[in-house]
């Protein structure tokens, strides 16, 4: 017979074999997957679970008591394997390997649950018949058949350690059957880098215990189990961290569904900015106090949600937006009160000692409300998801009842101001409207105007040259001042007719014919005044300019106080840094200006002799800088050019 046909000896058989203790825990990881095929073997796990934790730790659990039947079968199977592995490390890793084999298609709790179950069979025989003192011959002789005189029972020790091995493994498993997305709850897929580990060295120190108990080996069983202890305290530590970052999960699961239906605005407030049992402080930009979050109770809110990285535009925006609503706060806009709008900034940033410094500087800058947390907000998450913060400034308005009304009105207020109150989409949408029917006019005309964002531009005319030439020349050397430069402000202008002078009366009439547009609806009476207002331009003996930020005209202005505000620019250039843009600040001195030029012009009076006896109820002041409706005195129309509200301005 050749040697290459030669049996295999048990030494060499044993030489082939690892010895367990000498392997990494990469090398064990490679073989222990290898065996893992899925998950299709069913096994009641909770109530074998008790039936051995009866057993082994001798508890009494009567929800064991069951008409469950295990798969005897392979537990005896598994449990002869153990009892007739011979003695050696390297036999107990072959049994080890074949065991996980032969439960290949078990989940990995299962598998050592299912070992352990097995060890179990020998154990409570052993416990059971070395603990019952009887005559009985049939006691006796099982005694005697199972050698019970020249066995010891293990220490319960380790019995105590396999089940909480147990435990931590179906803990695991419990957590991975949830279907947690790994990217929120990232531990549990480190776990599984252990669970392999963990299950190979229970199984091995289960097979090493059954035959110490067998009495064929007498293992140092604390060599596995010091083995086993090191991998199931890393497991452990991820658990420990799964369970962090479940919690964290359940939270924001939690959050998430009281914020589609919350009770009201500070509800709603709660949920993003304040952890479960724990007070926030807002800070009161008014007059640099603290006060809680009840401070919005019945309020709608204006949330600044910002990081803290230039942000001073936005800062210059909002206090403007906060003077406004606090001129006539009782005053009533579309049903809704001013003073009952609120600013609160929820300041998203990470927190350190630079950050926290920078929010103090920011926050002494503000008049209005913020939120002083200095960790991560518990909300954070609603606010990326539900209110679609990627990074950039947003203001959603929310209001009294916890609604969201618009999910961001930074543009709306950027473009449009206080105009844009109460800040909803549809308000925005209304002042688009108001002035299409402007824009329409100049590009049927094809004035050749160019519309950009919240760039700024003037739009004049009249007959007086000296006047445009005047006034051209200002508007140049304004938009080219160092502050209109530091304050990124863009100032264009357009001299109506420079070109064809053709365009100046097509464009008057195309403005006259809006009057005869029918009156529908409080936006058609809207736009009536502001045609009013523009015809009354028309007659200025100097000229008249229209001051534009993208499609929102915020004044019509007469040509001398238009010209003397830019010419005055040295004056108020510091307002504008001061103000929300270039259009508050000029407005604000323009029509301080405009009293000055008007103010001392004595009243016009029509007498009611010089019209037909069918008068019409309404006259305008035929001052061509007035165009003001006259007052009706007992026989004559009186306009006095200071005191009506519209002088056409908007």
């Amino acid at each position: 017979m050749s040697l290459s046909n030669a049996p295999i000896s048990s030494a060499q058989q044993k030489a082939q074999l690892p010895n367990p203790l000498h392997l990494t825990d990469p090398q064990i990881l490679d073989k222990v997957y290898l065996t893992h095929l899925h998950d299709d073997e069913k096994c009641d796990k909770d109530i074998l679970f008790n039936i051995v934790s009866n057993i082994l730790l001798k508890v009494k659990n009567t929800a064991a008591v069951t008409s469950f039947q295990p798969e005897f079968r392979t537990l005896k199977l598994i449990s002869c394997q153990m009892i007739t592995t011979p003695r050696g490390e390297h036999y107990v890793h072959q049994t080890t390997m074949w065991i996980l084999q032969h439960l290949k298609t078990y989940a990995w709790d299962a598998k050592a649950l299912v070992t352990l179950a097995a060890f179990a069979l020998e154990y409570g025989n052993l416990v059971y018949l070395r603990d019952v003192s009887t005559s009985d011959q049939l006691t006796n002789s099982l005694k005697q058949l199972n050698q019970i005189q020249n066995r010891k029972i293990p220490d319960s020790e380790l019995s105590r350690l396999m089940m909480e091995v147990i435990q931590n493994i179906q803990l695991w498993s419990t957590w991975s059957d949830v279907g947690y997305d790994t990217v929120e709850v990232p531990s549990l897929s480190d776990a599984l880098q252990e669970i392999p580990l963990v299950v190979y060295w229970t199984v091995a120190s289960i097979v090493a215990a059954t035959g110490n108990v067998v009495g064929v080996s007498d293992y140092k069983l604390s060599d596995f189990t010091d083995r086993l202890s090191v991998v199931v305290n890393n497991l452990k530590e991820h658990l420990t961290r799964s369970k962090d970052e479940i919690d964290s999960v359940e939270a924001y699961l939690k959050r998430k569904k009281s914020f589609s239906n919350p009770k009201d605005i500070v509800d709603f407030l709660k949920l993003l900015i304040q952890r479960n049992g724990s007070d926030v402080q807002i800070y009161d930009g008014s007059d640099k106090t603290k006060t809680n979050i009840e401070v919005f109770k019945h309020k709608h809110v204006l949330l600044f949600i910002s990081s803290l990285n230039k942000i001073e535009d936005e800062i210059l925006l909002l206090n403007s937006i906060y003077d406004r609503l606090q001129e006539n706060p009782n005053e009533i806009i579309k049903g809704y009160t001013k003073g009952d709008f609120k600013i609160l900034w929820i300041p998203i940033v990470d927190w350190d000692d630079q950050q926290v410094h920078t929010f103090h500087v920011s926050k002494n800058k503000i008049k209005w409300y913020a939120v002083e947390v200095f960790s991560e907000l518990p909300g954070l998450s609603l606010i990326r998801e539900k209110l679609n913060y990627k990074d950039k400034p947003i203001i959603p308005v929310v209001n009294s009842l916890g609604e969201v009304i618009n999910e961001d009105a930074m543009d709306l207020i950027f473009q449009w101001g206080i105009d844009a109150f109460p800040f909803r989409k549809s308000d925005g949408y209304d002042l688009t409207l108001k002035w299409k029917w402007f824009w329409d006019v100049t590009r049927k005309l094809n004035l050749g105007i160019q519309v950009k964002g919240d760039r700024y531009i003037f739009i004049y005319g009249g007959v007086d040259n000296k006047w445009i030439q005047d006034f051209t020349m200002a508007v140049e050397k304004t938009k080219r001042h160092e502050t209109i430069l530091r304050a990124d402000a863009i100032i264009e202008h357009y001299q109506l007719g420079k070109n064809d002078s053709k365009i100046i009366p097509r464009f008057w009439i195309e403005i006259e014919s809006k009057k005869l547009k029918k009156h529908n609806n409080p936006l058609d009476c809207e736009i009536q005044e502001i045609v009013k207002s523009l015809l009354c331009l028309k007659q200025d003996p100097q000229g008249w300019a229209i001051l534009a930020k993208g499609h929102n005209i915020k004044l019509l202005g007469h040509g001398e106080p238009m010209y003397q505000t830019l010419a005055d620019f040295e004056l108020w250039q510091d307002k504008v840094l001061q103000k929300e843009g270039f259009d508050i600040a000029f407005k604000e001195y323009y029509d301080t200006k405009h009293k000055e030029v008007y103010a001392g012009q004595p009243c016009a009076y029509l007498n009611v002799d010089n019209y037909p006896a069918n008068v019409i109820a309404t006259i305008t002041c035929p001052n061509p800088t007035c165009g003001r409706v006259m007052e009706v005195t007992s026989v004559y129309y009186k306009c006095c050019h200071g005191d009506a509200p519209n002088g056409g301005k908007i």
